[in-house]
């Protein structure tokens, strides 16, 4: 009889990694029973550990029904749902975005993962190359990794993270963000997350809604964008009534050339100009990025730093959550 994915998950969670020495995590790589693999600790790694010589346990558990990004959040879901029934909600979720942990690339669909954190061992759900994975690793240097990477370049970390009020994160640090200082590092940051974002809201569950305010848009900072994300995304304008050039002109439509967008804003409600980007693996996120920032300028937006996050993005169900790869403020 196969064993279940929750069983493999218990069986990882009690796991004794003794320090993760050589000898005790290859003797746990024998233990487990089944492929899997062990990631060495490296050039790029030393720098984090306390001692380890591995800094993960990485063992695939099912193998999508294809190789779209469709396919692959169906599979990742799946996964989580039942790990969820059986080790209640993770207390972090979120998506890696171009940077991995300890800098290794993830897949071109989405980088979602699950973390159950606990000590010395965090258990994660992740996006891997060819289906979701199980990965064990220990959680100090896995953390310190990630806290090094708040040093305030630009694109210095991607992705977002999520916490809940959960003991299991006490003690639990956020890096620093950074700040875009170009459109034209909007343009790229907002390419990268849009172009996977219904993949990974789809994998997660979790949907995104979230409001973007422009300076310069209007008196104060009025809502200028509504972008929303399940299992499609959608994203809808305000314009100024006197923006010039016309929504039309940059690429906007109405809810006739978009029906989808009646899912989230019925025919008669704002937004009037919208876009229907698609579901996982659709999006052209390079094209919708220079829409938007097109949009902001022309609305009188000057600077990055005048396009703000609304604050209510914030919150994905339990979880408080940080989009460090837009490098855009939130207020």
């Amino acid at each position: 009889m196969n064993e279940t994915h929750a069983h493999l998950a218990r069986r990882l969670l009690a796991a004794d990694t003794d320090g993760w020495t050589e000898t005790s995590a290859q003797d746990l790589l024998a233990a487990i029973g089944r492929e899997g693999r062990l990631r060495a600790v490296g050039r790029f790694e030393e720098p984090y550990m306390n001692g380890e010589a591995y800094v993960e346990l990485a063992v695939p558990v099912l193998k999508p029904a294809g190789t779209g990004a469709a396919a692959q959040a169906a599979a990742f879901r799946a996964v989580s749902e039942e790990l969820t029934a059986e080790l209640g909600e993770a207390s972090i979720m979120g998506v890696y975005g171009d940077l991995g942990p300890f800098y290794a690339s993830g897949p071109a669909w989405g980088t979602p993962y699950l973390r159950w954190r606990g000590r010395p061992n965090t258990l994660e759900l992740r996006a891997g190359a060819d289906g979701p994975e199980l990965v064990l690793q220990p959680t100090g240097p896995l953390e310190n990794w990630f806290w090094r990477q708040g040093h305030g370049e630009e694109h210095a970390i991607s992705g977002f993270f999520g916490s809940r009020n959960d003991p299991a994160n006490i003690g639990l640090g956020h890096p620093g963000g950074w700040r875009a200082r170009s459109w034209e590092a909007v343009t790229h940051s907002l390419a990268d997350f849009l172009s996977t974002l219904p993949a990974e809201t789809t994998a997660l569950g979790r949907p995104i809604g979230m409001p973007v305010y422009g300076r310069g848009a209007g008196p104060g900072a009025p809502l200028l964008f509504e972008i929303s994300c399940d299992d499609r995304l959608v994203i809808g304008c305000f314009p100024p009534h006197e923006m010039d050039p016309r929504p039309e002109a940059l690429g906007w439509g109405q809810m006739a050339d978009h029906p989808a967008t009646r899912e989230v804003w019925d025919d008669d409600q704002d937004p009037r100009w919208r876009v229907d980007a698609g579901g996982p693996g659709q999006p052209r996120g390079h094209e919708l990025a220079e829409m938007l920032v097109a949009t902001a300028r022309a609305a009188g937006v000057r600077q990055p730093e005048d396009l703000i996050i609304g604050g209510e993005a914030e919150y994905m169900g339990p979880y408080h959550v940080t989009f460090y790869g837009l490098g855009l403020p939130t207020g």
